[in-house]
């Protein structure tokens, strides 16, 4: 009666353990171009962060209470003190950030890869201001925090080809013991990406090999010392989809992961990856997805099983919290979101929102140019969409223009846009930069007023057109997504839509006003 009754409790146990969860995700958990994920737990809130690149405000922050469901909360970097761009061509900027919390207080450590190199910033308040950078000596990309339960705190990077650790002050940045050389990966190209976690007695080092493309493989390797030396584990890679399961996968190039343990004890992992579309090609650049891990006491992780993830994921998952769903239509009636960004070290009194308009005073800076243009846009999140704006332009100089682009870096973009031509006449034309080429596809004429512009993209192209009532749409033209992808354009980035404004006279007042703009997936 007593192993009934026991018995029975462990099964009424166990079905209220189940009932506690839920079941089923979609990735990626963060689409559009989130690359490099980091995350750390407080309690039962989950903080995650990205690289940013070249845009600005930099390092974009998440908040979720189910690992699925994420809503962007503010940026670690907002002030050109902790974001100096002016050095910052295509695809440099700021790299892979790693956030971490201890004490009480959170931490950022990442990398200016043309402004400064690696650094710290750190906050009590995690949708507050966040800290001056404390400047780093230690070299190498991708830096990590790591505090020992002695309350030392190591930092982790990859110069000179290998991973190497050094103890280091996260507040001012001065390294308390000489750096050494403690795990060089299992072969793979570009060791990096370094995150150390502690358990049942064991460091484990957990980095990315191969390459941030379709190569992309995340392995493992753990010792009794922090210092080292340090074993590989015999199943490595723990995660990659340049494999044999995964080779016809919708995802590929997964790697760049961190590991946490949620508040009910079990483990996951977020990563980036991407989708191709038109053949091998991606122009959302690397999102950030998520996949359950188990962790056998003294044991290694295993990620889903088979190392490999799903756009649809059928696990159980913690009980999901979903957050308000997002405006499709912005009526410039408030601030922009978080969701924009802008270029590099922009000059903030070319733009202002007010009385349902955003209003772009044009830059001679052009979008073509590794500047400061005038350009604020927000990340294609979907393979099939469709943007919209209604823009006038003000204007009567030849050369000023103001309008809707895909923008993947300077050099590679698709515009839609209102132009004012010598004659003194209004058009709206579809160009494109793409490389050493740029070229007019076609224009009409138009007033120049209230003139609505349409981008919508699908799997093979995207389709510009236009309207001077709001209803009936000409198409421009259609344009292949593959020419604006990064394995044609190169770079990390992925394609944003994005509003700008320029000028090819200094003496020109030209502006773009825009009265509302909307996104929305298909």
């Amino acid at each position: 009666m007593k192993k009934l009754i026991t018995s029975s409790i462990a099964m009424i146990t166990a079905l209220v353990a189940v009932s506690a969860q839920d079941f089923g995700y979609q990735n990626p958990v963060i689409p559009g171009f989130h690359p490099d994920p980091s995350v750390c737990r407080v309690d039962s809130d989950y903080y995650l962060v990205t690289s940013s690149f070249e845009f600005a405000p930099g390092v974009p922050l998440f908040h979720s209470r189910d690992l699925i469901n994420w809503e962007q909360i503010g940026h670690c970097l907002t002030r050109r003190s902790q974001l100096p761009l002016e050095k910052s061509g295509s695809w440099c900027g700021i790299y892979a950030p790693t956030i971490r919390y201890h004490d009480g207080t959170f931490f950022m450590v990442t990398t200016n890869v043309a402004g400064g190199g690696n650094f710290i910033v750190h906050t009590k308040d995690i949708r507050g201001e966040w800290s001056e950078p404390a400047w780093l000596k230690q070299e190498g990309i991708d830096p990590s925090l790591f505090w020992d339960e002695d309350g030392k705190c190591y930092l982790t990077s990859n110069p000179n080809d290998g991973i190497w650790l050094c103890e280091v002050d996260p507040f001012t940045g001065e390294l308390k013991s000489e750096s050494k050389l403690i795990w060089e990966g299992m072969g793979g190209r570009y060791p990096e990406a370094p995150h150390i976690y502690k358990k049942d007695g064991w460091y484990y080092l957990m980095i990315a090999e191969g390459g941030t493309e379709y190569g992309h493989s995340e392995t493992i390797a753990r010792s009794r010392r922090i210092d080292g030396p340090y074993l590989g584990n015999p199943s490595n890679p723990i995660l990659t989809h340049y494999c044999q399961a995964a080779e016809n996968s919708p995802i590929q190039g997964t790697g760049h992961a961190d590991l946490v343990q949620a508040h009910d004890g079990s483990w996951w992992m977020v990563c980036l990856a991407f989708r191709p579309v038109s053949g091998n090609n991606h122009v959302m650049g690397r999102e950030t997805f998520l996949a359950p891990v188990t962790w056998p006491k003294g044991g290694w992780p295993v990620v889903n099983g088979n190392g490999t993830i799903a756009l649809q994921m059928d696990v159980p998952t913690l009980p999901q919290r979903p957050f308000a769903k997002p405006a499709t239509t912005n009526e410039f009636d408030a601030p922009l979101g978080y969701e924009w960004n802008y270029l590099r070290n922009y000059d903030a009194a070319n733009y202002e929102v007010k009385g349902g308009k955003l209003t772009l005073t044009a830059s001679t800076e052009s979008i073509d140019a590794e500047g400061n243009p005038t350009f604020v846009g927000r990340r294609q999140e979907n393979i099939n969409f469709a943007a919209e704006t209604k823009v006038s332009l003000n204007g009567k100089t030849e050369g000023d223009e103001a309008g809707m682009s895909i923008y993947m870096k300077c050099h590679t973009h698709y515009d839609l846009s209102l132009v004012r031509r010598k004659d003194g006449k209004a058009v709206v034309r579809l160009r494109y930069r793409l490389g050493e080429m740029s070229h007019v596809e076609k224009e009409v004429e138009t007033s120049g007023e209230g003139v609505t512009l349409r981008i919508e993209g699908a799997a093979e192209t995207y389709t510009f057109s236009f309207s001077t009532d709001g209803k009936k749409f000409e198409t421009l033209g259609r344009m292949n997504t593959r020419f604006i992808s990064s394995e044609a354009g190169g770079g990390f980035t992925g394609a944003y839509v994005g509003l700008f404004a320029q000028k090819t006279s200094a003496k020109s007042k030209a502006k773009g006003v825009f009265e509302r703009f909307s996104y929305s997936g298909k």
